[in-house]
């Protein structure tokens, strides 16, 4: 069983829902990202998602659009992403890794080759924004073949036959964009998420994660009364960026994202059955 299949079903025995910490690797600068990754378990997040530095992140909103810019300055790229997990793996063994970024640099070092990469460096899951399902099978071979889940996106506008398709070829869980849109922006309607991710779960029996909209303790507590899992990110790379420009330390960054998660944390664990 992978550690993310191993982690719902734990999470799931105990009747709580799955929080998701998304940061941009090398954001804000790389000497914090393992470090912060160690506290953010502290308080309390399950499954890790860190995002690959790109010059071009459709899919971001302007906050996370600026933490890629700022992690590019600092050099970041894939090589070294898989690099700060291997040093995370040193002193933490069980909590689940995700790497989500763009096709353009995993294609750059091979399938083969990332995959290979990836699993030693201690990677549990790959999420590529722009790699459809319908052009999925060569990259899930290399993956399957280490061990590691893909997982993909599911979106408010995404057709019930693309759904099928998807949920033939998703691992370890389905990450379910609660908004049209970038990261960070919209308004969250629960009814709509509730309604889309029980149409998602008559064709998969996948966890399913919700991301997007999701900023404070009261939006993870809505949307973990209806999902397996809450992801935040955009609020996470925010109060760090803010932080920062007042001229706080890379300590009194890591202080602010593990205090907002603190009390995401609390939110979540509200709902637990």
């Amino acid at each position: 069983m992978s550690r993310i299949a191993g982690r719902f079903q734990q999470l799931a025995e105990q009747g709580r829902t799955a929080l998701i910490p998304y940061i941009v690797a090398g954001d804000p600068s790389c000497d914090v990202t393992v470090p912060l990754m160690h506290r953010m378990v502290k308080s309390g997040a399950d499954i890790i998602e860190l995002g690959v530095p790109f010059s071009d992140p459709m899919s971001e909103g302007p906050v996370i659009q600026q933490g890629h810019e700022r992690a590019l300055e600092n050099g970041m790229c894939l090589s070294q992403v898989l690099a700060l997990v291997k040093e995370f793996r040193k002193f933490d063994d069980t909590t689940p890794l995700l790497l989500m970024g763009y096709a353009n640099p995993v294609m750059h070092m091979g399938y083969a080759a990332f995959a290979d990469a990836a699993s030693a460096a201690g990677l549990d899951a790959l999420l590529t924004v722009d790699i459809p399902p319908e052009e999925v099978e060569e990259i899930n071979a290399e993956l399957q073949r280490v061990g590691m889940d893909n997982i993909f996106l599911v979106a408010p506008t995404t057709p019930e036959e693309r759904i099928v398709r998807i949920a033939a070829g998703a691992s370890g869980f389905i990450y379910y964009v609660s908004l049209k849109g970038v990261t960070g922006a919209g308004h969250l309607d629960v009814n709509e998420v509730a309604q889309r991710l029980a149409a998602i779960r008559s064709h998969s029996t996948l966890p399913l994660a919700v991301g997007f909209g999701i900023k404070d303790a009261d939006s993870a507590k809505t949307v973990a009364a209806v999902a397996d899992g809450v992801v935040v990110g955009s609020a996470l790379v925010d109060v760090m960026a803010q932080t920062v420009s007042r001229g706080g330390s890379s300590g009194q960054a890591i202080d602010a994202v593990a205090g907002l998660l603190d009390e995401i944390r609390k939110g979540i664990d509200s709902t637990a059955s």
